[in-house]
């Protein structure tokens, strides 16, 4: 891991960084609380789709997780997002996918492969940054939990599936589909998720059947009115007190 640069605000230290892997150069953000030192929970943020690591609502969340809690939040570019190479499969799916938003049809099925082509080359990539930043003194290998709604809930269910060192998930504002059901099945860990009732993107039927295979003793469903981009401002509070709760 390669810090490339170093800013802080609000009490908050912002480090960017690079992660070689087999599959490419990964880039990511890590914001700590200023000064800090010492092993401290630390929540994974995965970014919607056509955004990237530093989006206004993964960084405004990042700010607050560590500025009011103390915790480490980590992100990276998914793969075909920001200056990450695409695939042709990868290129063909997404403007596919596109072209269905703009027409108004029904893109769950290609949301879906979209979906479990990137899934199938970023859990490995999560899990080689969550090795590296164990390492690190002001991080460390403390407890790990994970935040993701939209395309970071379509990458993020196979991932809590696979990784034992998550032990707790916000996701939501996605659905049920073939790689995400069988992997929703495996998840055991606290679960907070988030549904838009009017949601255009992804239908409530299919968004209540992932909360339903969610193998966890503990799920939580948070139903808000409005689209996909409609979250309500207070499910950031609601999610900074359900990592406290499992992982402070």
């Amino acid at each position: 891991m390669r810090f490339t640069s170093q800013t802080s605000s609000d009490g908050v230290t912002e480090q960017l960084f690079t992660l070689s892997f087999s599959s490419g150069e990964i880039p990511g953000v890590l914001w700590t609380p200023d000064g800090a030192t010492g092993p401290r929970p630390l929540i994974l943020m995965g970014h919607g789709g056509g955004q990237h690591k530093k989006a206004p609502g993964i960084a405004h969340r990042a700010h607050r997780f560590a500025a009011e809690a103390g915790f480490a939040v980590a992100a990276i570019d998914a793969p075909a997002h920001n200056d990450r190479p695409k695939s042709a499969e990868q290129d063909r799916l997404i403007t596919e996918m596109r072209a269905g938003m703009q027409a108004r049809q029904d893109v769950s099925a290609l949301l879906a492969e979209v979906h479990a082509l990137i899934a199938a080359q970023i859990v490995p990539e999560w899990q080689a940054v969550l090795d590296a930043l164990a390492q690190l003194d002001h991080v460390g290998a403390g407890p790990v939990g994970y935040w993701g709604t939209s395309l970071g809930c379509g990458l993020g269910v196979p991932l809590v599936a696979a990784e034992p060192r998550i032990r707790a998930a916000v996701l939501g504002l996605n659905g049920e589909h073939q790689t995400s059901a069988e992997a929703a099945a495996r998840i055991t860990v606290p679960v907070e998720f988030l549904v838009q009732w009017d949601d255009e993107r992804v239908p409530r039927a299919t968004a209540l059947a992932l909360f339903d295979l969610f193998a966890s003793p503990e799920k939580t469903l948070h139903a808000n009115p409005g689209g996909h981009g409609d979250v309500p401002a207070f499910e950031t509070d609601s999610s900074l007190r359900f990592f406290n709760r499992h992982l402070s």
